[in-house]
């Protein structure tokens, strides 16, 4: 579970039992270990002067952003939404980065309001020239650069063209991709914004880019990052103060040695770094990894309401925890660890001999699988506890078939139970 060069977090199959009896089910439950596992992985792969933020995308539960933020990272955000999360775990403005390709006119508003108010993010990547012009068209009405009100810095978002290792679905560097601009959409879009010295509501910065996330190796990111750099070099040429690369984040959870560890990146941007010339070296690199900081630190427990054997399928195993909690499997067929926390109401492991199930969840519709996974024997109100469920699960959690959201547990470093978020409301 764990891509660190260190020892993997064990698995907490005490305290998860611990939080289900506690707490009911389904819940989720987060390491505090495991964070900061990953984040001190991250950290020596890309370490200062990187910036690095996490992507509330992942997970935007605030007692998980909070802990992060502790650790002394940066909050990358897409929405107000999410802006509002990172500022309640205390993360100042300037350590948080605006993105996303769905920033609506509140939100642009929300971000020259903040630079006029003298607390700016620490920039906004646009995704195109329409976007740019809307919110230079709002920095100029705030009066943003003049009257002593510093313009509102803008990295712009490129569209890298490559071809990622990853599921379609999550391949957002490739052309046909709706994120981005493609090179020559962008070089024109900063060619329209005043050069630095000169009166702007608007000041370029950079590039920004992301291939996709899970990335199964390093190549679609190596490509990425050159073509950031070479257009990064070749607008900074004319434009002195345009000098940040964002590589975004990609970056993969898996059993050790099966997918590329942060380092593994690392070494190829480092690679592309040492052959540029001192000129042409970005003054600010940043990368921005969600899913590599959470995954593998998060667990979602649910209990087993229906053991089912059926003439065709065999053994199917229904739990009260499914695509409501988790909805990646049901979106793109994802993989995730299935493992029994007790069998027929004893501690899972006493020499229960496992046998193949399908794993359901218990939403009334036909894709609300987990798939198939070898399993003890089980009965109703027996524990199972599903891996890698600390990104893209409570952030992506819905409310379908009056399902309230399930509650967020960690799991102190001295084996104590903390409450994240409650268990929410019946509509």
């Amino acid at each position: 579970m764990s891509t660190t060069d260190q020892p993997p977090v064990r698995f907490p199959p005490d305290a998860l039992r611990r939080a289900a009896r506690r707490h009911g089910t389904p819940l989720y439950v987060t390491s505090v270990e495991a964070l900061e596992a990953a984040e001190a992985e991250l950290r020596a792969a890309f370490p200062d002067p990187w910036l690095r933020a996490y992507s509330l995308k992942a997970n935007d539960v605030p007692a998980i952003v909070a802990r992060l933020g502790a650790l002394g990272l940066g909050a990358n955000v897409v929405s107000s939404g999410e802006w509002s999360v990172a500022r309640r775990a205390g993360i100042p403005n300037a350590s948080i980065t605006l993105e996303g390709i769905g920033k609506s006119m509140a939100d642009l508003r929300a971000v020259v309001r903040a630079t006029a108010d003298g607390d700016p993010l620490r920039w906004v990547a646009v995704e195109s020239a329409d976007e740019l012009a809307a919110l230079g068209a709002l920095a100029a009405r705030a009066g943003l650069g003049r009257r002593g009100r510093p313009p509102l810095e803008v990295l712009l978002r490129l569209n890298p063209d490559v071809t990622p290792e990853t599921n379609a679905g999550l391949a957002v560097g490739r052309a046909a991709s709706k994120f981005g601009m493609a090179e020559t959409e962008l070089t024109t879009a900063v060619a329209r914004l005043p050069l630095d010295g000169e009166v702007a509501a608007i000041r370029a910065r950079g590039v920004h880019l992301h291939v996709g996330s899970q990335l199964g190796a390093v190549d679609a990111w190596r490509d990425a990052v050159r073509r950031g750099l070479a257009l990064l070099a070749l607008v900074g040429a004319g434009r002195p103060g345009f000098d940040t690369l964002d590589v975004g984040g990609g970056f993969p959870v898996g059993a050790p040695g099966t997918v590329p560890t942060p380092a593994r990146f690392a070494r190829e941007a480092n690679t592309l770094l040492d052959a540029l010339p001192p000129d042409r070296k970005p003054g600010r690199l940043a990368v921005e990894p969600g899913r590599f900081l959470v995954a593998g630190a998060g667990w979602l427990v649910g209990s087993v309401l229906h053991v089912r054997e059926r003439p065709l399928g065999g053994r199917v195993v229904v739990l009260d925890a499914g695509m409501t909690e988790l909805i990646r499997p049901a979106l793109y067929g994802a993989d995730h660890l299935v493992i029994a926390l007790t069998s027929l109401g004893r501690v899972a492991g006493d020499g229960a001999v496992p046998a193949p199930a399908r794993v359901d969840g218990p939403v009334c519709e036909s894709t609300d699988t987990l798939g198939r996974h070898g399993l003890p024997p089980l009965r109703r109100g027996d524990l199972v506890a599903i891996g890698d469920a600390g990104a893209y699960a409570a952030s992506m959690a819905m409310t379908y078939n009056g399902r309230p959201a399930a509650p967020q547990i960690l799991l102190e470093r001295d084996g104590t139970l903390t409450l994240g978020r409650r268990r929410g409301r019946l509509r």
